[in-house]
């Protein structure tokens, strides 16, 4: 087993798949909804130390296909110490068909698009980049350190250069006096620049970010307004109704934060989902009991 510097985050998704730290921490670290990485100072970590991790995986998993850079966002590397990592991966799992990591926006801009093809071309192929929301003023708000053009942009270079994003979105974000301007504006970004999955997460608060989360909120006026799973239902719905990607979005709301479950691509399946949506709020379908969710 790797000794891990903990704690140690990964999307659900690669739970199943071989986790390397190339980084501690994260290198933002200000988003005042995250308690991710509190305990830790942002570093990249020697690359003797990486590839002893790698060497050390390949002894007890030599056939792991999919690979996960940890911590927080391995774009920050230098593009040297990135490419070493890739090509050393490639050398030491014969069987290996990607590499994926988180991406903030801003240092997915500081790549050149040239960069990302290359690291593309070296398996780093799927990008976990958090969006959380598409208003100018919640992103504010939630010090996140990017604007809806920064967010769409980063998008848009990601995808030229043949990346896969897995973008995230969360549910009552703007609480209830901002919801409206959260869903539109994420809409839009998701229109003009549409990742390859997007996904819902439901606004969850940990006691230690609580307090930071609310006065940072509350310092462009006006307090934070929890909405219950009634106002996230029709943010829900309202998110669904106003997608229309030029090209299909798989789309999931299945995180285990979420109050309603839904799967399927759009624009495609927007009836659908809208439906289901609707059935819900109608209480014809059950929500995920409170004590079940989580992020």
């Amino acid at each position: 087993m790797l000794d891990y510097n903990m704690p140690l985050y990964r999307p659900p998704s690669e739970g199943a798949n071989l986790i390397i730290q190339a980084t501690l921490g994260c290198s933002f670290n200000e988003c005042s909804f995250c308690s991710m990485y509190k305990s830790k100072t942002y570093r990249p970590r020697p690359l003797d130390q990486v590839f002893a991790d790698i060497d050390a995986a390949a002894a007890e998993w030599p056939g792991a296909h999919r690979v996960f850079l940890a911590d927080g966002d391995a774009l920050t590397l230098p593009m040297e110490d990135l490419e070493r990592i890739l090509e050393k991966l490639s050398a030491t799992f014969p069987a290996l068909g990607r590499v994926s990591s988180y991406g903030t926006p801003v240092n997915l801009l500081r790549k050149t698009p040239d960069e990302l093809e290359r690291l593309r071309r070296l398996k780093l192929s799927l990008l976990y980049v958090g969006v959380e929301s598409g208003s100018a003023e919640v992103l504010r708000r939630i010090t996140k350190g990017a604007s809806p053009g920064s967010l769409e942009k980063a998008l848009t270079k990601a995808a030229k250069a043949g990346l896969k994003v897995s973008a995230t979105v969360i549910l009552g974000l703007g609480g209830r006096d901002l919801w409206q301007e959260h869903i539109d504006g994420t809409a839009d970004v998701i229109n003009r620049a549409p990742p390859t999955y997007l996904s819902t997460l439901q606004l969850g608060l940990d006691d230690d970010v609580k307090d930071r989360f609310m006065t940072r909120f509350a310092r462009m006026g006006g307090d934070f307004q929890w909405q219950d799973d009634s106002g996230v239902l029709d943010e829900l719905h309202r998110l669904v109704e106003r997608l229309d990607p030029p090209r299909p979005v798989i789309f999931r709301s299945n995180h285990a934060s979420n109050a309603l479950a839904l799967a399927g691509n759009l624009p495609k399946d927007k009836g659908r989902l809208l439906a289901e949506i609707d059935a819900a709020r109608r209480g014809e379908t059950r929500l995920r009991p409170v004590s079940s969710r989580g992020l």
